[in-house]
C-alpha cells in the first residue's frame, strides 16, 4: 500500500477507503485491480456491520470428548479393496510395487497430454523406490501401512530433491531441500511418490485453470474445471495415475476438487496435520489432508500423516443412531438444484437407514465469506509481499490481481475479521451442540466450464468463485473437521459431493460416520 494510503489512521470510513485504494491502484499501472475493489469495499463495509452486531450465540459450548472406536482385527469392506489390502499383497508377495507404478506412470503417460494434472513426475524415482520397497518386502523388511503404494502429492508440499512450484512461474527454479513433515511420515510409512500434481497457482482459486503450467481438466470433459485448488491431485485419484494423493485445503481445496471429480477429501480438523514444509496461502486456516478413493483409505492416510499408528477401520460401521444436522438455507439457497437434490436424497436414505435427520441453524453464516476474504487476502499478500514487488510478471494475471488487492486490507479491519472469526467457531459448536455431524453439499454447482465467469444456480447466477467457495469456507475459519463424500450425480452425469461436518477434537467419529454413509450411499 502506498504511503498516502498509510497516512491514514483508524477510524477511515469506506468510501474515503475505496477512494484512496482505487486512486493508488490507479497509480501503481493495476487498471483491472480497480474494479475488484469495489467488491472488496463492499465487503469490508459487510464485515464492518457484523462487527457492531451482537453475537447470537450466548456462551462457547464444551467440546465433546468422543469414544474410541474399537478395532475387531477384521478389515472393513473398504479396505479390504484398498490402500490398506494393496499394501498388505505387496508385504506378502502376492502383488509388486514396481507393476503398480508401472500402471500408474502408464496413466500419466496416456492421460498427462489431455488433463494436465502433473507438474512434475518422478518416474525413475518411483521406480526405483518401488524396485526397493519389493526387495525388502521379499526380505521380510516391510516399512509400514502404506508399503509400496504409489501416491502423488499436491506441488505446494515439499518432497526432498524434486521442485516444490507451487504450479507458478514464481518458483520454477525451487527445489526442496529436504521432506515437508507430512512427507517424511508418508515415506516412512512405505509410500512411493510418482509425482508432484497441478494447481491453481499458489492454491489462490478454485478451478486450477490458473496455473503457471497450463490449466488442469476434469477426467470427465477437458473443457471442465476438476475444481481447485488441489484439481491435479483430484484428478490423479479419479483416474489411477496415483492410488491416493495429499492436498492442501484454506478455504475448500480438498474437498471442492474431490466433490467435482466424484472421490473422498478429508480436511481434519486445523493443526492435526503438520503444514511445515507447506507452501502458505493462510497459515491461520490452511489444512492439509488425504484425497482418495475411500473413507477408508482417506482414514489411513489420515492416520499416517498426523502421526498416529493405524490399527484400520471399524468394522461393520452404521449409521443407525447417528444424529445429522441439515444447516438449511446459506448452505443449500444458492446451490444448483441438481446438487440440491442429490444431497438432500442422500439424507433422506441415510435416514431410512437409521439416522436421525433434524433442521439446525448456524448463526451469523452470511458473515464468513466477508471475514474469509479479510483474512486471506491479507496474509496472501503478506507472503507474497517480496515476489509482488520483484517479480510480479511471473505471476498469472488473476493471482497477480488477488494478492495485490490483499494489501489493501486495513489492519483494523483484519483484526475485526479476527474477532468474527471466534465467533463463527462458536456459531458451528453452537449448530452441532445437539448432533453429530451436520451435512450440507461440498460444492453447491456441478463441475463448471473452464474460463466461464458466472454459473447458474438457485435463484439465478453467480460467481464462479463464489459459487465454489461458499459451502466449504465456513469450516476453514472454524477449523473443524470437514469431509466430502460421493453421494451421486447430477442429470447430467456430474459427481456430487455429501459434505459432513464434525465436532472439534472429532476428526476419527467423523471418519467413523462417514464410513458408516458411504456403505449406505454405496447401495444400488
Amino acid at each position: 500500500m502506498s504511503e498516502r494510503l498509510q497516512e491514514f489512521g483508524t477510524g477511515m470510513s469506506v468510501p474515503t477507503w475505496l477512494e484512496m485504494a482505487k486512486a493508488d491502484a490507479e497509480r501503481r499501472g493495476l487498471e483491472p485491480l480497480v474494479s475488484l475493489l469495489d467488491g472488496l469495499g463492499a465487503s469490508i463495509a459487510s464485515l464492518r456491520a457484523a462487527a457492531n452486531q451482537p453475537d447470537a450465540v450466548d456462551a462457547d459450548h464444551p467440546e465433546r470428548e468422543f469414544a474410541v472406536f474399537p478395532h475387531s482385527g477384521d478389515s472393513s469392506e473398504g479396505e479390504l479393496r484398498g490402500l490398506a489390502h494393496i499394501a498388505a499383497q505387496i508385504r506378502a508377495g502376492r502383488l509388486t510395487s514396481e507393476r503398480l507404478v508401472e500402471d500408474c506412470l502408464a496413466r500419466i503417460a496416456e492421460l498427462q497430454p489431455t488433463l494436465n494434472a502433473f507438474v512434475t513426475v518422478t518416474a525413475d524415482e518411483a521406480l526405483a523406490a518401488a524396485r526397493a520397497a519389493d526387495r525388502r518386502a521379499a526380505g521380510g523388511r516391510p516399512l509400514g501401512p502404506l508399503h509400496g503404494v504409489p501416491i502423488s502429492l499436491k506441488d505446494l508440499i515439499d518432497q526432498a530433491g524434486v521442485p516444490t512450484t507451487a504450479s507458478s512461474l514464481v518458483r520454477r527454479d525451487h527445489r526442496a531441500e529436504r521432506d515437508a513433515p507430512v512427507t517424511a511420515r508418508l515415506r516412512q510409512a512405505g509410500a512411493v511418490f510418482v509425482g508432484k500434481t497441478n494447481l491453481h497457482e499458489f492454491a489462490f482459486g478454485t478451478t486450477s485453470d490458473d496455473s503457471g503450467f497450463g490449466p488442469a481438466r476434469h477426467p470427465l470433459d477437458p473443457s471442465r474445471s476438476p475444481g481447485g485448488s488441489s484439481g491435479g491431485s483430484a484428478i490423479s485419484v479419479a483416474t489411477g495415475m496415483a492410488l491416493a494423493s495429499v492436498g492442501t485445503d484454506t478455504g475448500g481445496s480438498i474437498r471442492i476438487p474431490a466433490a467435482a471429480c466424484g472421490i473422498v477429501g478429508l480436511k481434519p480438523e486445523w493443526g492435526e496435520i503438520p503444514a511445515a514444509g507447506v507452501v502458505p496461502l493462510s497459515r491461520q486456516l490452511d489444512h492439509v489432508g488425504p484425497m482418495t478413493r475411500s473413507v477408508a483409505d482417506a482414514w489411513l492416510l489420515y492416520d499416517v500423516m498426523r502421526g498416529a499408528t493405524h490399527e484400520g477401520v471399524p468394522r461393520g460401521a452404521s449409521v443407525r443412531g447417528v444424529r445429522i444436522g441439515v444447516p438449511r438455507g446459506y448452505l443449500f439457497d444458492r446451490a444448483h438444484e441438481d446438487v440440491e437434490a442429490c444431497v438432500l436424497e442422500a439424507v433422506e436414505r441415510l435416514g431410512a437407514a437409521g439416522a436421525h435427520v433434524m433442521d439446525v441453524d448456524i448463526p451469523h453464516i452470511a458473515d464468513t465469506v466477508h471475514v474469509y476474504l479479510a483474512l486471506v487476502l491479507a496474509d496472501a499478500a503478506e507472503y507474497h509481499a517480496a515476489t509482488l514487488d520483484a517479480r510480479p510478471q511471473d505471476y498469472t494475471p488473476n493471482v497477480r490481481y488477488r494478492l495485490e488487492m490483499g494489501r489493501y486490507v486495513m489492519a483494523e479491519d483484519y483484526v475485526r475479521a479476527r474477532r468474527l472469526r471466534d465467533r463463527l467457531v462458536r456459531a458451528v459448536d453452537h449448530a452441532l451442540a445437539g448432533v453429530d455431524v451436520l451435512a450440507a453439499p461440498a460444492l453447491a454447482i456441478p463441475a463448471p466450464p473452464i474460463g466461464v465467469a458466472t454459473v447458474t444456480v438457485k435463484g439465478g447466477s453467480d460467481v464462479v468463485r463464489s459459487a465454489m467457495l461458499r459451502n466449504t469456507q465456513l469450516f476453514n475459519l472454524s477449523r473443524h473437521p470437514a469431509i466430502s463424500v460421493p453421494c451421486g450425480a447430477t442429470r447430467d452425469g456430474w459427481p456430487v459431493g455429501l459434505q459432513l461436518i464434525g465436532h472439534r477434537r472429532g476428526t476419527a467419529r467423523l471418519l467413523h460416520d462417514a464410513l458408516a454413509a458411504e456403505a449406505v450411499l454405496a447401495r444400488a
